[in-house]
């Protein structure tokens, strides 16, 4: 009683994604840098991701970009030994991006006892729910072995801290989650809950560190279909946040587990209550936050997305044409809030009796969606009594029967989050960056092949907010005299899946929208930088 009153009166308020920003009034025309000088520039490195993945027979390779190779806190000397175990190293390609482990950078702390012949180095993941890190560990280990002089080998796995992309932006609960995936239908019934949870369970049992958040307030599923010994979400009094239960080893927070079982509020109450929730609880380091998303595409849902950047979307449907009506639905709010959604789950497809398979709810509509919306990944679940039965039984199915047809299911779901998500967080952080050297912003937008440079000052020029255009008369108040031509950008973060923010050396915060971006009149003839020999 005491945290609902907490969470129904608080007067703490919790910041909201900025409203997506009117594009530049300039069309894209093409520009000639005004700096015509030769470049010479360093090599860089810039941070990335891959995955290593396995679905079936596909393998693929999961871990970071992350700094040049490094000997403990020193740089390291180039000398022979690193060069032939770095040379060996690089005979290990991730498939997905077809570059060397080496030059992606997922070697870390190499260190080399040349006189009795030890190598010891560290491989980092962006993730520890990698499916085959072993697999990988073994390839390291067999190519460096290979080298005459080594004697023995040691690699060591790690996974690099949880942090989102743009953790500064995010309320103090969430800045410490990698990536929060939203598991949504937009109707009720389909067996959205029940995705959402055995996902959840799914990547925990991959290795990495989940929790779930219940947002449905009017009708919590979670405190049924899990079992956790405290039912009863606590308080922290000092910091007046929020401690998550826990059921083998994921963190739960639902409205259900606050003492009051279903809530009978109006909208907005119920809003502020999924916001405080959400925002306020102590999560921790996490991999994966699972939000399972109430029905509906209403105020709620909007709130949801616009407080929490979600990573990604992951759409429950079933046969029936009017779920893929309410599904289309979902799918276009997403698209709308810049949200990818990566696999669509048809629940409930079919079932297998006397030696034959049976449709009972007709076919076709999570391939639908899948046409219609070019979702990528796309896994059918059965009719299954077990399945229903461990929903009841407070223990998820593949928890249950971890070897089952339906863990084999979610397990290949859980790789496909994995991989796509570790995909869209490289896309989001290195799609507008600023390359001091030719002192142009490089944007190449997610989902885009397409990638062109902008002129800082133009970049700042465009800026649509309140401070350079005037909001009831729409007279530009930043005049293009106020602009220096030499300006250039002090930091570029990402916001969400849309925008970036761009600090500029005046103090000044511009939220750069993407679409925006690409309407600005672009840079042609910039003079190639010219590598420094090694």
């Amino acid at each position: 009683m005491q945290l609902l009153q907490a969470l129904c009166s608080s007067n703490l308020s919790f910041p909201t994604s900025d409203s997506v920003l009117n594009k530049g009034h300039t069309s894209p025309k093409k520009s000639v840098h005004p700096s015509h000088v030769n470049f010479c520039v360093a090599i860089q490195r810039h941070e990335g991701v891959a995955w290593l993945s396995q679905n079936r027979s596909n393998w693929s390779l999961v871990a970071t970009r992350a700094a040049p190779v490094e000997a403990g806190s020193s740089t390291m000397s180039t000398s022979a030994a690193e060069k032939d175990v770095l040379k060996a190293l690089s005979q290990i390609i991730d498939p997905d991006f077809g570059t060397d482990i080496v030059s992606c950078g997922f070697v870390k702390d190499l260190l080399i006892d040349e006189d009795l012949g030890e190598v010891s180095f560290r491989l980092e993941l962006t993730t520890p729910a990698c499916p085959i890190k072993d697999m990988f560990e073994q390839q390291a280990n067999e190519v460096v072995a290979m080298l005459p002089w080594v004697t023995k080998v040691n690699v060591t796995m790690s996974a690099q801290p949880a942090r989102p992309v743009f953790g500064n932006q995010l309320p103090m609960g969430l800045q410490t989650i990698s990536s929060i995936v939203a598991v949504s239908s937009c109707k009720g019934g389909v067996g959205k809950s029940t995705v959402a949870i055995n996902l959840a369970y799914t990547l925990a049992g991959m290795g990495a560190r989940v929790g779930i958040f219940d947002a449905d307030v009017y009708g919590p599923s979670l405190p049924t279909m899990v079992s956790p010994e405290n039912r009863l979400l606590l308080m922290n009094p000092e910091k007046k946040t929020i401690i998550p239960t826990e059921y083998l080893g994921v963190k739960l927070v639902s409205f259900g587990f606050a003492g009051q079982g279903r809530a009978v509020m109006r909208g907005p109450m119920v809003s502020g209550v999924i916001n405080q929730l959400l925002t306020t609880t102590e999560w921790g380091e996490l991999d994966y936050l699972v939000i399972d998303m109430p029905p509906g595409t209403g105020d709620i849902q909007l709130t949801l997305c616009q407080v929490v950047p979600l990573t990604a979307a992951v759409i429950v449907t079933t046969p029936q044409k009017l779920a893929f009506i309410d599904v289309a639905k979902g799918v276009r709010m997403f698209s709308k809030l810049k949200v990818p959604c990566v696999a669509v789950v048809e629940n409930m497809c079919h079932f297998d009796a006397d030696g034959k398979r049976y449709y009972p709810f007709g076919r076709g509509s999570g391939s639908q969606v899948v046409q219609q919306f070019g979702i990528p990944h796309l896994f059918d679940l059965p009719i299954r009594p077990t399945l229903s039965a461990s929903g009841d039984s407070g223990i998820p199915e593949v928890v249950a029967d971890p070897l089952g047809e339906v863990a084999k299911t979610f397990q290949d779901l859980g790789v496909c989050v994995v991989q796509q998500c570790a995909k869209i967080r490289q896309q989001v952080s290195t799609a507008v960056t600023y390359d001091k050297y030719i002192k142009a912003i490089k944007v190449k937008v997610p989902d885009s092949d397409e990638e062109f440079l902008l002129h800082p000052a133009t970049v700042r020029r465009n800026d649509r907010s309140a401070q350079s255009v005037d909001e009831w008369s729409g007279e530009q108040k930043l005049q293009y005299a106020d602009v220096p031509e030499d300006i250039e950008p002090e930091d570029i973060r990402p916001m969400g899946n849309y925008a970036v923010s761009i600090t500029w050396p005046d103090g000044f915060s511009q939220i750069a929208p993407y679409d925006q971006l690409q309407t600005i009149e672009r840079l042609v003839d910039v003079p190639e930088p010219t590598p420094v020999q090694a």
